[in-house]
């Protein structure tokens, strides 16, 4: 072995060594929650990571790895509290559910992520989160709250806008992926977002794969697309490196 090849062997393993990744537990309001953080280099770029309506999985760590090996921090926020990850249906629609009916609490929680991200080293002042399905609809719910983010991200997630709300306030871009087979956020929802941003003046950027159901993103599922999602991560990537 030259010692070309051994330098680089060994500049992979202090690369690889750098990355720090970790469970975080935090307090959002009365809630006690169990984050998870990994990020390559102090004061990477931030990308605040919202899960599905079945809490935070290794689904959400594994693209945050993802992310984090092209060069940002992400913190993965936790809207359930700790140790609720719910894997009966009844169980993720009540979880999901009082969020729906709180959005006040909800709001509270991916403020309090975002805070959790800051104590971790997050530069949030360099930012964007994204989220998957329910973790969407919080994405979007935070947007309108007027959160100082560059982007909001979501991926097959919940697009209508409660009837006392809207997107006056909102800061940064929003950037949606959906599927037009998506049965349980049909089309309709996806053209009146779509109105409303353009009407509040919002940055937006709304795309839409054919043949993609809901949750086409989730890797081993039967609704998983691979087209759909590859397509849909190579533009967040790209969006990602315009923003931060």
């Amino acid at each position: 072995m030259n010692t070309r090849m051994i330098l680089a062997l060994i500049l992979s393993a202090l690369t690889a060594s750098a990355v720090s990744a970790e469970s975080v537990t935090y307090q959002a309001g009365e809630t006690i929650c169990e984050g998870w953080y990994i990020s390559p280099s102090p004061n990477a770029p931030l990308v605040l990571l919202v899960h599905d309506w079945d809490g935070l999985t290794d689904y959400e760590k594994q693209r945050a790895s993802m992310l984090s090996d092209l060069g940002y921090a992400v913190f993965c926020a936790d809207l359930f509290g700790a140790g609720v990850r719910p894997t009966e249906l009844d169980a993720k629609q009540k979880c999901t559910g009082e969020l729906y009916a709180d959005r006040a609490k909800m709001r509270l929680l991916m403020s309090g992520a975002l805070n959790a991200a800051k104590e971790q080293g997050g530069n949030i002042g360099n930012a964007v989160t994204m989220g998957y399905c329910f973790g969407g609809t919080a994405v979007l719910e935070f947007a309108r709250s007027g959160a100082d983010l560059k982007g909001f991200v979501t991926f097959h997630g919940g697009l209508q806008t409660p009837e006392d709300q809207d997107y006056s306030k909102t800061k940064g871009q929003v950037v949606v992926f959906h599927g037009t087979a998506d049965t349980s956020i049909p089309m309709d929802d996806f053209v009146n977002l779509a109105r409303e941003l353009e009407r509040a003046g919002v940055p937006h950027e709304l795309t839409t794969y054919g043949g993609a159901p809901h949750a086409f993103t989730v890797f081993g599922s039967d609704r998983y697309r691979k087209d759909a999602d590859e397509k849909s991560w190579r533009r967040f990537t790209q969006f990602l490196k315009m923003t931060l």
